[in-house]
């Protein structure tokens, strides 16, 4: 059983927007960092965002002031509002989530730095 489920990618023009959900279930669920991070074929894994339980939030410097990450956690759902779209955010976007810190954008895309992961989404922006 996939302890996080990602939902919400697609294909967009450059520009546009698309929201990634995120839903946490049993383990997965609660814990203290909640993040998102990107693979591309043939590139390194990059963080994207990450969101601690006391809601702070970092971004990386690639998605500041276009990506907002914001959790629900009665829902145990994590999101990744992507707005102003371009094609270099095309991507493969996982989930991830970890019982401690710390908890940045870097730390999420670390294969040791969180304990669970979803299966990944595709993102595919064309100009």
């Amino acid at each position: 059983q996939r302890l996080l489920m990602e939902s919400g990618g697609g294909s967009v023009q450059a520009g546009g927007s698309l929201k990634l959900s995120c839903t946490a279930s049993g383990d997965a669920a609660n814990n203290y960092c909640m993040g998102w991070f990107r693979q591309s074929p043939g590139k390194e894994r990059e963080g994207v965002a990450a969101l601690d339980k006391n809601g702070r939030v970092n971004n990386a410097d690639a998605v500041k002031g276009r990506f907002t990450v914001s959790r629900d956690t009665a829902k145990n759902t994590l999101y990744l509002q992507m707005d102003d779209l371009r094609p270099e955010d095309t991507a493969e976007y996982y989930c991830a989530a970890g019982r401690y810190g710390p908890c940045t954008a870097e730390q999420v895309a670390q294969y040791y730095g969180m304990d669970y992961w979803g299966k990944g989404i595709q993102v595919t922006i064309s100009s």
